[in-house]
């Protein structure tokens, strides 16, 4: 039982039918773990191979054919700094495609609630600390991914927009930086601790006397474990439909709600930790030609802890699994 089993009402049924768009992704999978684990065993999954969300036909035919009840949106194509800026024509023209389609499709068919995920990018690179649902859209964002973050801007207020005119109950839902089991390990696209993990360990085998981390180090970053983010999201979608509403609210602020810790550290402070974990015994060299991104990024999560919901997995606790998953996956691929 987790720490929220208490607080979950009979408001989603365990055979209602669930659709996960991108269940082998990093959020994906965790929502996918985490539904299983609490029962529900009618979800709908399909694979990038089964079905394309940037194919409008496509979609629209497995909407029809399939019927879900709800809709958990995880499906996006998702990098970090250096992705972000060598390819933004690719991020902004396959997210927008994913979710206007999903979105779309949703309520055609009459999807009764949906939670689009998104990303904590989305608010200003200056932002007042910490960073509240409706700071959204008050200032200019980080450049570095100014493309993926205005795609994920649009599906918010898509969300909004449907909300308004057609009466849905679309929530869109912004983790801070995300990190678990099915991470992206490749350097040259994954985000900042799977890729200091990689870092540490290969330099630990090898033997290296140092190991260079991008930027100053100063930037700090709030960090969620995945499962904590499904977790919250089943807890939102049990939310009894009073509740639910009220963080709607279609003609005031977004329909938005922030998930997060409420901590935050410096990515110094990351790298380090990251080096306990992994034993790595050299020096840490910060490359400072290299971009730090958003000097600080974190949520203010008020409005859901006072719904009732809180993290549970330690930053220690959760690098520790992922390098413990990298390590299985590391020697799997060597076998």
């Amino acid at each position: 039982m987790t720490p929220h089993a208490s607080r979950l009402t009979p408001h989603l049924p365990k055979e209602t039918l669930i659709y996960i768009a991108g269940h082998r992704g990093l959020v994906g999978s965790a929502l996918t773990r985490r539904f299983q684990s609490a029962g529900y065993d009618k979800l709908i999954l399909r694979t990038h191979r089964e079905l394309d969300l940037t194919d409008q036909a496509g979609v629209r035919e497995f909407f029809e054919r399939e019927r879900p009840e709800y809709v958990l949106l995880a499906a996006a194509k998702v990098g970090g700094i250096l992705a972000n800026d060598t390819y933004p024509a690719e991020f902004v023209q396959k997210n927008l495609a994913i979710q206007t389609h999903v979105i779309h499709e949703a309520w055609r068919c009459g999807v009764k609630r949906l939670l689009f995920l998104g990303s904590s990018c989305i608010y200003p690179r200056d932002c007042p600390q910490p960073i509240k649902e409706e700071y959204l859209l008050t200032g200019p964002l980080e450049q570095t991914n100014r493309a993926y973050a205005i795609a994920k801007i649009a599906g918010v207020e898509m969300c909004r927009a449907y909300n308004q005119q057609y009466g849905t109950r679309y929530l869109a839902v912004m983790p801070t930086n995300l990190y678990g089991p099915g991470d992206n390990f490749d350097l040259k696209n994954s985000h900042v601790l799977p890729a200091l993990i990689r870092k540490m360990h290969e330099a630990k085998l090898a033997g290296a006397p140092t190991v260079t981390v991008w930027g100053t180090g100063t930037p700090r970053r709030e960090l969620l474990h995945s499962d904590d983010l499904a977790d919250a999201c089943l807890f939102l979608l049990n939310l009894p439909d009073e509740e639910y509403a009220s963080l709607l609210t279609p003609h005031a602020s977004p329909p938005l709600i922030n998930v997060g810790c409420g901590k935050d550290i410096t990515i110094r402070e990351l790298a380090e930790t990251a080096q306990r974990v992994v034993g790595y015994p050299g020096s840490l060299v910060f490359d400072t030609s290299k971009p730090d991104g958003t000097p600080r990024k974190l949520l203010d999560v008020s409005r859901l802890g006072a719904l009732g919901w809180s993290p549970r997995i330690g930053l220690d606790e959760g690098i520790g699994q992922v390098y413990r998953g990298y390590l299985e996956q590391s020697s799997a691929q060597a076998q």
